[in-house]
């Protein structure tokens, strides 16, 4: 069992409209994989843990917490976001310590991916 860690973030819930939409866009983007917990609920795999959930609900989060996932691949990355229905609100960009692009999940939740180069 992997220890949690004291202050730090530990899980991400992020609402969708449609659960099932938003699993698919995740697992089609990203290669995540879930935990069901009933149609309303899903957890989010980590490498050695549930690292957050996607729960049913009306309200998307855009200009909260951003959400920043790392890249191996930031153009590949981008262009699997587009294909799987997401929508690109920042075209990549460089800041320090390396680029990231912005963008909204079928949902509305806005999150980023970043690469070091």
């Amino acid at each position: 069992m992997t220890k949690h860690t004291h202050h730090t973030i530990d899980y991400i819930e992020l609402t969708a409209r449609d659960v099932a939409r938003a699993k698919a866009f995740y697992a089609d983007t990203f290669g995540w994989s879930f935990n069901d917990y009933g149609p309303d609920y899903a957890g989010i795999n980590g490498p050695d843990r549930e690292v957050g959930g996607i729960a049913k609900g009306d309200k998307s989060t855009q200009g909260g917490p951003l959400v920043v996932l790392y890249s191996d691949d930031l153009e590949a990355s981008k262009e699997a976001v587009a294909r799987a229905g997401g929508a690109v609100t920042a075209e990549p960009f460089e800041f320090p310590g390396g680029r990231r692009f912005h963008f909204t999940d079928p949902s509305g939740n806005e999150l980023a991916v970043w690469s070091p180069a």
